[in-house]
């Protein structure tokens, strides 16, 4: 991966619509030279998808928790991790290091449709307990991370 395909990553994590055309001209190549770099970006997994940004609480998710779950002594993390992916309200599933074994971010709707993914969590085999942070606000979230994207891998050119 080279400085221009950083560059393309940058303006695509900016705009995930944006032409081939418009990424051309912000990073210098014709529109079909863009498309077959972001084809190659694609096929190599650099690029996994793209998807629509949406404000839950305009589709009334407007509770946000952070749930750390807490995996009994014979818990695989495979099999939890595959229950915690069957519930609709997890968005996000991050193993982690410490006395969890995973945090996840649920949104649901109310204070009672928490109460009851949190039942619904803690019925999960090989969960042993959980332990969670209700969100009051957000001040940023999903933004683009282009961190080292501008430089090399290791901060430079």
């Amino acid at each position: 991966m080279d400085q221009v395909d950083r560059k393309i990553i940058a303006a695509l994590r900016e705009n995930g619509r944006a032409t081939y055309a418009d990424l051309g001209r912000s990073v210098g190549l014709s529109a079909s030279s863009v498309h077959e770099r972001v084809g190659k970006l694609e096929a190599a997994g650099v690029i996994t998808g793209y998807h629509a940004m949406v404000d839950p609480s305009t589709v009334g998710l407007g509770v946000t928790a952070l749930v750390g779950i807490h995996p009994t002594d014979t818990a695989t993390d495979e099999d939890v991790a595959d229950a915690l992916a069957a519930l609709d309200e997890v968005e996000s599933c991050y193993a982690v290091a410490g006395d969890e074994a995973f945090v996840v971010k649920v949104r649901v709707a109310t204070v009672d449709d928490l109460e009851r993914s949190l039942n619904r969590l803690r019925r999960i085999p090989g969960v042993g307990r959980t332990n969670t942070t209700v969100v009051l606000s957000t001040r940023f979230e999903g933004r683009p991370n282009n961190a080292g994207l501008e430089d090399g891998p290791n901060g430079n050119a």
